[in-house]
């Protein structure tokens, strides 16, 4: 039995115009500036957030100078308003716990510095699509100082959609990273769930793992399974994708079947535990989490959340 997503993957949203010819059209942006608004974004990849998570705080452009600063990034035009994201020093030293990826802060009415894994599910189309583009775009400018042909140092260019090196004129562009995530289950009422190492205790998800060089993705998907689990799939499929900006990864989603008589056999130092889960227990573990023994589900803003919820939904 296969399945559809049931809703776009939480980081999948945008709906403003991204579209690359705005980015080096200098008198657009120079229009635009003036009623331009934008968002920050510290070192930790975090910005600030009201209403409970749900709402970004942003503020307007001019803040910032009478132009757009050499660090920022444009992220888009929506209603003839320019959105742009500007780098920041940290704001707070309160830094998430180990294990950050599962960190689930406690969420307030007042402005909060807090991250794309925290906020991310909770966050409308728009700011979901803004603050998923600027986690990206920031991580790369990060690691995309000197240039990788001649070793010189490197500019932001194109409104921080490209870096060119000062030495050589090579241009580079931001980067990413394919990587499969497949909800295997049996074609009934079981999905296989594996704990990473060094997952809390009790949190399952689903298999994934990144594409190597010359390989195709449904290629990868048996590969991924069979090394992580020991099982061998069938009817490979595509459900969707979602850009997981740690940091700079698109992770594209599958389903396949699995035979729940083989024995798992999960991988030395990367999988802690694997187990065939009952869709009943799925759905009591997504309706009240933590009401199902040793089954807490991926957190809401992963596509692994969304694939779980929309398995689970189907008859």
């Amino acid at each position: 039995m296969s399945f559809e997503l049931v809703e776009l993957p939480a980081l999948s949203r945008f709906t403003v115009d991204r579209r690359e010819p705005l980015r080096g059209d200098t008198e657009r942006i120079a229009q635009l500036w003036p009623k331009a608004r934008a968002i920050t974004v510290d070192t930790h990849g975090r910005t600030l957030v009201a209403d409970h998570g749900t709402r970004l705080v942003d503020r307007p452009a001019t803040d910032f100078g009478d132009g757009p600063p050499d660090t920022a990034v444009l992220l888009g035009e929506q209603d003839g308003v320019a959105w742009w994201a500007v780098p920041t020093a940290d704001e707070t030293d309160v830094a998430a716990p180990a294990g950050r990826a599962w960190f689930a802060p406690e969420l307030t009415d007042e402005p909060q510095w807090l991250d794309l894994r925290a906020v991310g599910a909770l966050l409308d189309d728009t700011g979901a699509g803004l603050f998923t583009s600027a986690v990206a775009l920031f991580h790369w400018h990060r690691s995309a100082s000197f240039c990788a042909k001649c070793g010189g140092s490197t500019e932001s260019v194109k409104s921080g959609w490209a870096r060119v090196c000062s030495r050589c004129g090579r241009e580079e562009y931001p980067r990413t990273d394919a990587a499969v995530i497949c909800l295997v289950h049996d074609g009934a009422d079981r999905v296989l769930l594996a704990r990473g190492e060094g997952w809390p205790a009790g949190r399952y998800s689903v298999l994934a793992g990144f594409v190597e060089a010359g390989e195709s993705l449904e290629a990868c998907v048996a590969r991924e399974i069979a090394e992580e689990v020991g099982v061998e799939v069938t009817g490979i499929r595509y459900l969707g994708s979602q850009p997981w900006p740690f940091p700079r990864s698109l992770m594209v989603g599958f389903e396949a079947v699995g035979d729940p008589d083989e024995p798992l056999r999960p991988a030395d130092g990367e999988i802690a535990e694997a187990k065939w889960v009952t869709r009943a227990e799925v759905r009591q573990a997504l309706a009240v989490p933590g009401s199902v023994p040793d089954l807490l589900l991926a957190p809401g803003a992963s596509i692994a959340y969304r694939m779980i919820q929309s398995w689970a939904a189907a008859d």
